[in-house]
């Protein structure tokens, strides 16, 4: 079968408020008051809670990584607590996907996201359903850009390596699909924007709208 694997945050859904928001809870336990800006800081939440508090901890001149270690799961508490409040899905990103099951195409999620976190806000988003897997950061000892979660995605989607594509929107996508031996396709409305271009998938796309026909035309 013909499958089309997503990317979560930053590609079907605009998460990056609610991550901002459970980091900004860390640092206020600290006594630090909100260190990282929604909007300024929107590309590193897409890049995972570590990297937020990495940057939030930098800007206290306190770069430690045991420290961010300590404070990861208090982020997890944090996010899961509020983890739906901002979050969207992108315009058209659910008609997409069930024009592509429709069109016989299986289709599944591959996130850096923890499995159970992501299964909490697809189902709270209402769409859980739309995507036959779902391989999160520790479904496996390895996440992306390592293959295997990618892999992994197919084969529980029902699908073929080889007949199959990943929709993303970073350069973490772009690596985890050539290391696959698959075409990417990135979004350019997530905070890289146009940017994504640099990482040189085989097509990008300026919405949900497109994308069918972009799949149609990699997928032969």
């Amino acid at each position: 079968m013909k499958t089309v694997i997503f990317d979560l945050d930053g590609t079907l859904a605009d998460t990056s408020a609610d991550l901002i928001a459970a980091a900004n809870a860390c640092f206020r336990r600290l006594g630090e008051g909100d260190l990282l800006d929604p909007d300024r800081d929107a590309l590193t939440a897409f890049h995972g809670g570590r990297a937020m508090l990495r940057l939030g901890f930098s800007r206290l001149g306190r770069a430690d990584e045991a420290e961010v270690d300590r404070h990861y799961p208090i982020l997890l508490a944090a996010y899961e607590d509020g983890i739906d409040r901002e979050t969207r899905l992108y315009p058209g990103a659910a008609e997409a996907v069930e024009a592509l099951r429709a069109g016989g195409y299986r289709t599944g999620i591959c996130t850096n996201k923890p499995e159970r976190l992501a299964e909490i806000l697809m189902t709270r988003l209402g769409v859980r359903d739309l995507f036959a897997s779902l391989v999160g950061a520790d479904t496996l000892p390895v996440r992306k850009p390592d293959p295997a979660p990618y892999r992994l995605s197919v084969e529980r989607a029902g699908g073929r390596v080889g007949a199959s594509l990943l929709v993303g929107d970073t350069d973490t996508d772009r690596r985890t699909a050539r290391a696959a031996g698959v075409p990417s396709v990135l979004v350019t409305f997530g905070p890289a924007g146009h940017g994504v271009t640099d990482f040189a998938p085989e097509a990008t796309i300026d919405r949900f709208s497109d994308l069918c026909a972009t799949v149609e035309r990699l997928i032969a």
